[in-house]
This record gives C-alpha cells, structure tokens and sequence, in this order.
C-alpha cells in the first residue's frame, strides 16, 4: 500500500485535481458502455436481459479490478464516479417516483405495503446477522429485498458508507433471484390458487425491479400486470423514508453529537426535494423520461467505478452465505406478502 500511495503521490497526473480524475472516469464509462452493450447483445438474443446493464456493470468491473487497483491513476477518477456520480444518479432518481400511487391503491393496501417492507426489513438484516455477514452487508440484503433490489443497493451503500466488496456481494444475489423470482412465481400463483388480482399484488411485493414484475405478473393476465406495478410503484415509494432512516441511524452510531446535516447526506434531501417536485408537477414531464435515463446511466457507470475497486476474494468469501442470507429473506417477504393479500380480504 505505501508503494502505491507513493507513486500516486509522484505521477504528474495527479498533481491536477480535475486532469486526475479523467483516466479513472474513462475507465468507468468504458465498463459501463461494455456493460450496456451485453444487455443490449442479451435482448437481441433472448428477448429479455437477464442480466440488468447494472449488474453487468459491476461483474465487469470486478472482472478488471485487480489491474484497475494496481495502477494509481486510474483511482481519483474511479473514486470520484463511485461516490460523487452515484450521488447525483439517487437524486435524479428521485423525479421517476411520485405520490399519486399512494391515492391509486388505497390506504388499506398501502398501509399493507409499508407494513410488509418494515418487517421484510427486520427478518432480511435479523436472518443476515444470523448467518454471520456483517452490518452494512446484511443491511444492504434487507433494502435489496424489502424495496427494489439494485437499486435500493445502490441508493443504501453511500449512506452506511458500505465497501466496494460489500456492494458487489449484495448486487450478485439480486441477479440471482430476479430471475428465479421470475421463473417461480407463475408456478406459486398456480400453486396457492391465486386469482389476477391476488397475483398482481404478490408479484409487486416481491419483485425486485417493476420490468421484472411484467415478467412475473404477465403469466396471471393484463389485471395482474396492472395491479403488480402498482403495488410496486408504492413498495418503491418506501426507497426515500427507508434511505432517510439508514441516515439517522448509521449517523448516531458515529457520533451521537452529529449534526442532522451529516446524519443526513445531501443527495437524500435531494431526491426527497425531486420526489416532492415530481408530485407537486413541478417538473415538466416533457424531461422526466431524459432524467430518468441520465439517472439510470450515472448508476451504471457508478457501478462499473464500485466494480473497479472490487476485492474479489472478499466477495467469493462471503458469497454463499450472501445469497443463503437473500433467499431466507426473500422467503419470509413472501410469507408477509400472503399474509397481507389474506388479511385485507383481496380476491
């Protein structure tokens, strides 16, 4: 390590602060870009990618993170993509998410919902711990499985201040099960004996990602596809105050003397600010499709920097317990999600 601070330290590069940022930017746009380029090589081929350009992303990365961690130029602008771009990408995020939803689906269901992720929450980190994965790790399984998989990931990690390896091992498990989610779910419905209505709402509350719940819903009608992204939609609203607690929380076990303003980043008060904007149609929605495609590739392209740094030994270390962890979790968000469609009654 000394090594490499010295020769950072010397190479004239880095002696600019802007002009040592562009190789390591690069070198995180060219993963992304790579990345893109399979998911879009996956649709041609299969008609669906499997594997989400942010998932690639990453694996990616990782693929090239011992040369990338080897050359000391490369990682102002890496740092810089994995933490400032990734940032930016969260609050852009938060103008593709509105309240409207909440009116749409009725109190009843979304005070199931809120009800359903809370506990989802408790089991996925209690089950996480109890297999030996640490905090912030077991923290970034129960957001991946209680709200919307990558992206919760992506939107916790900065706030618990999670490490590189922690982020990958926690994105793996989501590829993982998005695909058995999709596979599983038409045989459960068929299996429980579920009505379109029923389907829907057990698709939305267990799903990671709303083109996956199309996927999933599809095979029980057009009312299921209707009823599941709508439930996922309020399931996603839970991104903001969940993320806003993670900041509390993590914020006090630093320091209980901590300003709000450092218990509480930036860019969540942003993305509050533009989830409240998008409500109140202070957006034209003439830019809301640009900003939520400059959201999805800034976090791509923060993805392919986290993959960068990534310590494969640590990930494969703590991997098979990781997705153990994942399909506990999952198993009892499932259990919560039959529990709610039977308690509100819904046929």
């Amino acid at each position: 390590m000394s090594d490499i601070s010295l020769s950072s330290a010397s190479h004239p590069l880095l002696q600019n602060p802007i002009a040592s940022r562009i190789p390591g930017i690069l070198a995180s746009i060219a993963v992304a870009a790579l990345a893109v380029a399979a998911a879009w090589v996956e649709e041609a081929v299969f008609g669906h990618a499997w594997l989400e350009g942010l998932v690639l992303a990453i694996l990616i990365g990782a693929a090239a993170s011992t040369l990338a961690r080897r050359n000391p130029v490369l990682r102002p602008g890496i740092d810089f993509c994995a933490k400032t771009v990734l940032e930016v990408a969260i609050v852009l995020l938060g103008a593709s998410i509105s309240v409207e939803a909440l009116g749409e689906a009725g109190l009843g269901l979304v005070a199931g919902i809120v009800a359903v992720v809370a506990l989802s929450l408790a089991a996925g980190y209690a089950v996480s711990r109890a297999l030996g994965l640490p905090p912030r790790l077991a923290t970034l399984v129960a957001c991946g499985n209680s709200i919307c998989g990558n992206s919760a990931i992506a939107a916790a990690a900065p706030v618990i201040r999670a490490e590189s390896s922690e982020i990958a091992a926690s994105l793996s498990f989501t590829a993982f099960l998005s695909i058995l989610a999709v596979l599983i779910l038409p045989v459960l419905y068929v299996a429980f004996g579920m009505s379109a209505v029923q389907s829907g709402v057990f698709a939305g509350l267990t799903v990671y990602a709303v083109p996956q719940v199309l996927a999933a819903a599809a095979p029980a009608g057009p009312v299921a596809i209707q009823v599941g992204t709508l439930v996922k939609l309020v399931r996603v609203l839970m991104l903001g105050p969940v993320i806003f607690f993670l900041g509390l929380a993590f914020g006090r076990q630093e320091g209980n003397r901590l300003p709000l303003t450092k218990m509480v980043p930036w860019f969540i008060v942003g993305f509050l600010l533009m989830m409240a904007m998008r409500s109140l149609a202070l957006i034209p929605a003439t830019a809301l499709p640009a900003m939520q495609s400059v959201s999805a590739l800034l976090t791509v392209v923060a993805m392919a920097a986290l993959g960068l740094t990534v310590d494969m030994g640590s990930v494969m270390k703590s991997g098979g317990r990781v997705v153990t962890a994942a399909l506990l979790s999952l198993a009892c968000l499932a259990t919560f999600a039959v529990g709610l469609i039977r308690f509100l009654g819904i046929a």
